[in-house]
C-alpha cells in the first residue's frame, strides 16, 4: 500500500471548558443552555473603561491539571492579548497566555497501536477565555451570534507532534477526557462544546528527517470524528504528494456527514495574532505552599487506579480499563472491594449484572438501588459456595433490586436457595441423570466429553438449582469414567 511509505505526524490542541460558576475575567454566569446573549456584562462585551479580574478557581484548576499531567508548574504567570477579528469575539481580542504559561512540559500515557505504553509529551497547558458562538443553521439569510460563551474559561492542552496515527489520537483524547472528569474540572461533553479539539496533521516519507507541511483541522464535535478527520487528511495529503503536488498550510473544517475536510482559511502564524502583554491584568505569582495544598487534594486519577487494579488486585487489562473508564463506576467498585477481597468476581458483577441494569434503565450508577456493601455480600455468598453463581445472578440479584434493604443471605434463606452440599444427595441425582441417558453415557465414554453438560443440567433440574456445581461435576466424572 502507498500509505505504508509515509509516516503521519500529529499534534493535538484540546480546549477544555472549565466547570467554574463564573467566567474567566468577569462575574457572568457560565451556565449552559441559557437564553442567547443573557450571560453577558459590560466586561465580557468589552465595553470601554471596563477592567477584567482573574478568576482564582481557573488558576487552581490549571494547577490541578498540570500536576495530573506531570507538568512543571510555572510560578510567574503573565496574560497576553491575542488579537483577531471575528463576529463572535466582542472585544476584538482574546485574553490568553503567550510567554509565561502556567504549565510547561508534562506527558500523558496511552497504550499505542501495538498495545505498548507510550508517552504523549505536552508542550504546555495555558489559561484563556472562549469566544462567543456563531450560528449559521437557524436563519436561512443571516448568521446569528450568541455571546453567552464569550469569556468562559478554557484550558488549552497542547501536545508535541508525538502522535503517529488516528488511533493514538483517539486514545489520547479518551485519556485526557478521563483525567478532566476525574478532577471534576470539565464535564468533557464534546457535543455541548465543553471539550474541543484541533488537529495539526502532516505526512512525510518514513526515512525523511524533516516534517511535511501541516494542516490544522477544526470544528470536530466528537472523539470519533477527530479520528475520522485525521484518517481522511492523511490519505488526502498522501494523494497530493503521490501526484507530484505540494500540501498547502491551511486551516480546514471537517464535515461529519461526508467524512471530508474542506478549506476554511490560510493557516495563521503566531505573528498574525499580534500578541502583546495584557495591560489590565497583573502577573499571577504562585508559591510552593499553594501548589502543594492543591496537590494534596487531587483525587486518585484513572491511571493510578488502573495500576492498582492490574498490579495489586491482579485484574486483567480489560477489566481495569472498563472500570476506570468512568469515575462514578470506579468509586462504586472501590466501595464494593472495601467489603470483599474477591476482586475478580466483584468486577464481573459490576461489568455484568450492574452495567446491564444501568443500560436497561438508562440510569447513572448513583441511581443504582443496591448498596456496594450488599453487592460485596452477594459476591462472598457465591465465593463461599453457599449459592451458585447462576442462582446469585438470576434469583437473588433481581430480588435485591426489588427489595434493596434486604441482605443477600436473607433472600437466599427465604427462597430456599442455599446450595446443597450433601454429597449423598448429589450422588443420588447424578445416578438418576446417568440412568436417564444410557446411550449418551456411551457417547461420552467414547470421547465426547462435552456431554457432561447434559448430565449436569439434569442434576440442577432435580435439585432445583441448589446442587453444588463443583461437587456435582466431580461426582459425575467419577461415575462416568468408571
Amino acid at each position: 500500500m502507498i500509505e505504508n511509505k509515509y509516516q503521519a505526524i500529529i499534534g493535538l490542541e484540546v480546549h477544555a471548558q472549565l466547570l467554574t460558576k463564573s467566567k474567566a475575567y468577569s462575574s457572568d454566569t457560565t451556565k449552559f443552555g441559557e437564553y442567547p446573549n443573557t450571560n453577558v456584562s459590560v466586561i465580557s462585551l468589552g465595553h470601554p473603561g471596563t477592567l477584567p479580574k482573574a478568576n482564582k478557581k481557573v488558576i487552581d484548576y490549571a494547577i490541578m491539571l498540570g500536576i495530573a499531567c506531570n507538568c512543571e508548574i510555572n510560578k510567574f504567570n503573565t496574560y497576553a492579548r491575542k488579537n483577531y477579528f471575528y463576529a463572535d469575539l466582542p472585544k476584538g481580542y482574546q485574553i490568553t497566555q503567550d510567554k509565561n504559561q502556567i504549565c510547561k512540559g508534562g506527558f500523558i500515557k496511552i497504550k499505542n497501536d501495538d498495545g505498548m505504553n507510550k508517552k504523549i509529551n505536552l508542550e504546555r497547558i495555558h489559561m484563556e477565555e472562549d469566544s462567543g458562538k456563531s450560528i449559521h443553521d437557524r436563519d436561512p439569510f443571516n448568521s446569528l451570534i450568541d455571546l453567552n460563551r464569550a469569556g468562559v474559561p478554557l484550558l488549552e492542552i497542547v501536545t508535541k507532534p508525538d502522535i503517529r496515527s488516528s488511533q493514538e489520537a483517539y486514545l489520547y483524547l479518551i485519556e485526557v477526557r478521563k483525567i478532566l472528569r476525574y478532577l471534576e474540572i470539565c464535564d468533557g461533553n464534546m457535543e455541548e462544546g465543553s471539550l474541543r479539539c484541533d488537529a495539526n496533521i502532516s505526512v512525510m516519507l518514513k526515512d525523511a528527517k524533516i516534517f511535511g507541511t501541516r494542516t490544522e483541522v477544526k470544528n470536530m464535535n466528537s472523539i470519533s470524528n477527530v479520528k475520522r478527520a485525521i484518517e481522511y487528511e492523511i490519505k488526502r495529503q498522501i494523494k497530493i504528494l503521490e501526484n507530484g503536488g505540494k500540501v498547502k498550510q491551511e486551516t480546514l473544517n471537517f464535515n461529519a456527514v461526508t467524512g471530508e475536510t474542506k478549506f476554511m482559511r490560510s493557516k495563521e502564524e503566531a505573528n498574525d495574532y499580534r500578541y502583546f502583554p495584557e495591560p489590565d491584568l497583573p502577573p499571577i505569582i504562585l508559591n510552593e505552599e499553594h501548589i502543594e495544598k492543591i496537590k494534596k487534594n487531587i483525587p486518585t486519577l484513572p491511571y493510578e487506579l488502573y495500576k492498582k487494579y492490574t498490579e495489586k488486585l491482579k485484574l486483567s487489562d480489560y477489566d481495569a480499563s472498563i472500570i476506570t473508564e468512568s469515575k462514578e463506576i470506579a468509586i462504586f467498585f472501590e466501595k464494593i472491594i472495601s467489603h470483599t477481597n474477591n476482586y475478580k468476581r466483584a468486577a464481573n458483577y459490576l461489568m455484568g449484572e450492574i452495567k446491564s441494569f444501568l443500560n436497561e434503565k438508562a440510569i447513572n450508577i448513583y441511581e443504582f438501588p443496591i448498596s456496594p456493601e450488599k453487592i460485596a455480600n452477594l459476591v462472598d455468598l457465591v465465593e463461599s459456595n453457599k449459592v451458585s453463581n447462576s442462582v446469585a445472578s438470576r434469583r437473588i440479584f433481581p430480588e435485591l433490586i426489588k427489595y434493596p434493604n434486604k441482605n443477600p443471605i436473607e433472600i437466599a434463606n427465604e427462597k430456599n436457595l442455599i446450595q446443597m452440599d450433601d454429597e449423598s444427595e448429589i450422588l443420588k441425582f447424578a445416578k438418576q441423570s446417568i440412568a436417564k441417558y444410557p446411550q449418551k453415557v456411551k457417547i461420552y465414554q467414547n470421547g465426547k466429553k462435552g456431554l457432561i453438560g447434559l448430565f449436569m443440567g439434569e442434576i440442577m433440574k432435580m435439585s432445583k438449582g441448589k446442587a453444588n456445581p463443583k461437587m456435582a461435576n466431580k461426582i459425575l466424572k467419577k461415575l462416568l469414567n468408571g
